[in-house]
């Protein structure tokens, strides 16, 4: 069985996007120096980006603890990025930055908190890349 993992930050705005997908899903915590959750099964990750102007700092530091432990990184099957269109080139390149350095595909990008089509997409889409990779919808 295979599920979700994503990181949110204070704005919420991820958090908002994987409750209206109603799919069962692992939040990462917001503290640095909260526990970092070993998983047992594949996932996908969903996650925000943080990135300046120059697109550093891209993946906020939680993701980064969370994919260091090799348990987890082995898990991950692809990623989902969010961001902001005002940002140009560095729109949801936290997507881009952990699939290239896991390669694992990027499954999607969405704005902000995602649209009802996003909504639409991601869902149908995880459940027909669920069936055909290495998940299985919970």
């Amino acid at each position: 069985m295979g599920g979700l993992v994503y990181f949110s930050s204070g704005s919420g705005n991820t958090a908002r996007f994987v409750e209206r997908l109603g799919l069962p899903a692992t939040r990462l915590p917001l503290k640095g120096n909260a526990d970092v959750p070993e998983l047992a099964e594949p996932f996908v990750l969903i996650c925000p980006t943080y990135a300046d102007g120059a697109g550093r700092s891209a993946v906020a530091k939680p993701v980064i603890r969370f994919l260091n432990v090799e348990a987890n990184r082995s898990l991950l099957c692809g990623v989902i990025a969010s961001g902001n269109r005002n940002f140009g080139q560095t729109f949801a390149m936290a997507g881009q930055v952990i699939a290239r350095k896991c390669n694992v595909p990027l499954l999607y990008r969405f704005e902000l908190a995602g649209t009802e089509t996003d909504i639409a997409r991601v869902h149908d889409g995880l459940q027909t890349f669920w069936g055909s990779r290495c998940l299985t919808p919970a």
